[in-house]
């Protein structure tokens, strides 16, 4: 397979959105002003961003900045280490504005395939670049021109669909894989708030109890009611946030056999140790349990106090700050999903305190009270959500394996080292 150089800017045009003015932001509306946030930064691609409400924009906006769907973005503001290079596709014409955050990469008819081009600009070749150059202040920043002078090697446009196809092939299947996982999220919170919310589980004809009169009784701990048999105890009385080991950054590496899980790699329901920094060994004095496990489940202590997600991987040690949840082996999905709900979601923002940066102790949040259903109700319940828990785990191990195979081979096909075949 035979490559040319040439300039980024001989095969693309590359143009900044709009200047938007915040006096137009708004919690509903009918466009919204694409942002940072819509970057997955586990892998790439594209994501709605909920990390703000005010998406939504309602002043005039040229058309040129209403983007189609397939139109290929990149950030030209580093919000996040690693950021500058990640590209993302518009997944619905006539919604998305572009901001002048991001810019819109346009592919010069017959000169470079758009799906070769959607994984040219994210690969370590053109990413070692933007980020040489890119202005060093405390937020980096790159820019049209600057993408445009990035330095590449191109096969002909058959091989560059050839190459696309393949990796886009890849990708959407990850993308499928996150798509169950969101269904088997929504699976699992469904099924806790059915049982435990609503105390609809199924009573000994299999019916919903407390619409079908199920006997209740008011609980003054609680100050409400709960099935009749069910308790209500403080967290402690069964379950422990064991906290991890205090790693000195002086012992971080690039590469290594261990990632350190921080408080950033911890998302919303997802572990991304895409970012994990590395220790060559497991460090004197560190308690046995910051070696993770596959089915751990973890909770941050600080920053965005209380998000959770489930250790799906190996070679995982838990850095200060962020809480693995200690409890029996029959205790730990109810656990996980009463410390996801919306109760206690707000519970952790409340208590969690800090002038420069919110900290939540796992000390006082372990100190309320919780009911706790009847052993019988508990074992009924995980008979249904372990096999939820064990396809959501199986999914996220073949969502890293294809990323990784796709990483690698994304390298491999850029640079030359392997080519692709008629078939």
């Amino acid at each position: 397979m035979k490559l040319t150089k040439h300039k980024l800017g001989e095969l693309v045009e590359v143009s900044r959105g709009a200047s938007l003015s915040g006096q137009f932001y708004a919690e509903e509306g009918e466009l919204i002003r694409l942002t940072l946030g819509n970057f997955n930064m586990n892998g790439g691609g594209f994501k709605e961003n909920t990390s703000k409400t005010d998406l939504y924009f309602t002043g005039t906006v040229r058309d040129e900045f209403i983007l189609n769907k397939g139109d290929i973005i990149t950030p030209l503001t580093e919000q996040s280490v690693g950021l500058l290079g990640t590209t993302a596709r518009i997944p619905e014409s006539g919604k998305y504005i572009q901001s002048q955050d991001v810019a819109l990469v346009r592919c010069k008819e017959g000169l470079l395939d758009p799906n070769f081009c959607y994984y040219l600009i994210s690969s370590s070749i053109v990413r070692q670049q933007l980020s040489a150059a890119a202005q060093q202040t405390k937020i980096r920043h790159t820019s049209p021109d600057k993408i445009k002078d990035c330095t590449v090697w191109v096969p002909c446009l058959e091989d560059q669909k050839s190459i696309g196809r393949i990796l886009t092939d890849i990708d959407e299947k990850i993308i499928v894989n996150r798509r169950i996982n969101d269904n088997l999220e929504a699976m699992s919170k469904q099924l806790y708030d059915y049982w435990f919310v609503q105390f609809d589980f199924p009573n000994e004809e299999g019916k919903p109890y407390k619409s079908s009169g199920g006997a209740m009784v008011y609980n003054e701990k609680m100050k409400r009611e709960i099935p009749q048999g069910w308790h209500c105890y403080e967290l402690n009385k069964w379950l422990e946030i064991k906290s991890g080991f205090a790693f000195k950054s002086e012992t971080y590496i690039s590469k290594g056999k261990f990632k350190v899980v921080t408080i950033k790699n911890v998302q919303d329901h997802h572990l991304d140790t895409s970012s994990c920094d590395y220790v060559y060994e497991i460090p004197q004095g560190m308690k046995e349990w910051c070696s993770l496990s596959v089915n751990d489940r973890l909770i941050s202590l600080t920053g965005n106090c209380g998000r959770l997600c489930i250790v799906t991987e190996t070679d995982l040690l838990l850095n200060q700050r962020v809480g693995l949840l200690a409890c029996n082996d029959e205790y730990i999905d109810y656990a996980y999903l009463l410390l996801s709900s919306e109760e206690y979601q707000t519970l952790s923002n409340n208590l969690a305190k800090g002038a420069a940066q919110a900290n939540l102790s796992p000390v006082d949040l372990c100190k309320n009270i919780a009911v706790l259903p009847k052993l019988d109700v508990l074992e009924k319940f995980n008979r249904q959500i372990k096999p939820i828990v064990a396809s959501y785990i199986q999914n996220e191990i073949q969502i890293a394996e294809l990323t990784k195979q796709r990483d690698e081979l994304l390298l491999l096909l850029m640079n030359g080292q392997a080519t692709v075949n008629s078939d």
